[in-house]
């Protein structure tokens, strides 16, 4: 299997916009007064946010869902300039000549890409304003009480921008990291939705750990890799991996040592169980969020299509109305992957089992009862 690959061109982007963020902050301040007359026109209406644990499906459900006519979202072309979406998107399309060439992203897994294609660019922003986010040794959750009036002004602006100049009426976000910051993200947008796929946790498991591995590898091969991935707001994989901590500082660093002592089935099963165990316990203690989320079964998305991406729509409050097309493509298309094989010991299995088994319970007694 071939290494991850960072263009240099892109790579150079990156740690130039990473040196002068300060002076984009300011900058992206400027253009929302410039184009105030066209932001002004807008609300940020129902938002949708897809979010989970990576490779639970977040990305195939954030291509489709792009497709919608009232959806937009962040593309790979908006990074690294995340900073000024209005005058970047503005001149891309003044500019461009031709479409961008698909290809396999990086993940190779079966996934294929353009500059057109949907990203999680926005983690860029919520870092810049929230230091302390991937610091795995203090609570990484935010709960809405306490507020960060100079993000969420800047946010609501940066959102209705891209809304304006894409001529879109409403907002998707693909973030894993926001499973932390739901309530958050609904003390700002109240009607906002959440839309969390959650994947069986032997073939989770074995596909985080493959993603690790070939990211590493990669880093050994490269060592501009760890750097773009960090600069890019991802810490899911590579030798800066860093677990989110949902504010159990003991399950956190159980997580770490089970990494750093080579027991990786171990670790992502720990981190699989703290990451829904969080998700249940949002769920069941808050009624805003029970009735923002959606969660359901990334194999059912996969054999049961048509219902899963029907209940998806609804759940949305998205029309099928001009999505006919997206959505018969996506039920011939989606599939349960097959391009890798599982290959745990017994030992690995029990882990698995001893941890992800009760709170796997769990979530199947929800989805029996989410009411």
């Amino acid at each position: 299997m071939s290494s991850v690959q960072v263009p240099s061109g892109l790579y150079l982007q990156s740690r130039f916009f990473a040196a002068t963020r300060g002076f984009w902050r300011h900058l992206a301040d400027f253009e929302s007064i410039v184009v105030r007359g066209e932001t002004e026109k807008r609300v940020v209406d129902r938002p949708v946010y897809i979010s989970s644990l990576p490779r639970s499906g977040t990305t195939i459900l954030a291509e489709m869902l792009a497709q919608h006519p009232d959806l937009t979202c962040h593309r790979y072309s908006d990074f690294p300039n995340v900073w000024t979406p209005y005058w970047r998107n503005y001149l891309l399309q003044k500019t461009r000549l031709q479409a961008p060439k698909m290809v396999e992203r990086a993940h190779q897994d079966r996934i294929e890409v353009n500059n057109d294609s949907p990203e999680a660019v926005e983690e860029v922003l919520w870092t810049s304003f929230f230091p302390s986010l991937h610091d795995a040794a203090v609570s990484q959750v935010l709960d809405g009480q306490v507020r960060n009036g100079a993000f969420d002004k800047f946010y609501t602006q940066h959102i209705l921008k891209l809304l304006a100049v894409r001529n879109a009426s409403r907002y998707l976000a693909k973030g894993n990291y926001n499973l932390a910051r739901i309530r958050y993200i609904l003390a700002l947008n109240p009607y906002a939705k959440f839309v969390i796929p959650v994947r069986d946790p032997v073939h989770h498991v074995a596909s985080l750990a493959k993603q690790h591995a070939l990211f590493t590898r990669s880093s050994e091969e490269d060592s501009r890799v760890p750097l773009q991935l960090a600069m890019s707001g991802h810490y899911e994989f590579g030798p800066q991996r860093v677990p989110v901590n949902f504010g159990n500082q003991g399950a956190t660093q159980a997580i770490i040592d089970c990494w750093r002592q080579g027991r990786e089935a171990e670790g992502w099963a720990r981190y699989w169980a703290e990451t829904y165990q969080h998700v249940i316990d949002q769920l069941q203690a808050f009624p805003e969020v029970r009735k923002a989320c959606l969660l359901f079964r990334y194999e059912d998305l996969c054999t049961h299509s048509a219902r899963m991406i029907d209940n998806v729509l609804a759940h949305c409050e998205l029309p099928q109305n001009g999505f006919e097309a997206t959505r018969k493509a996506y039920i011939e298309k989606l599939s349960p992957p097959a391009y890798y094989e599982v290959g745990f010991s017994p030992d690995e299995l029990a882990q698995i089992d001893r941890h992800c088994g009760p709170v796997n319970a769990k979530l199947s007694e929800f989805l029996r009862n989410p009411n």
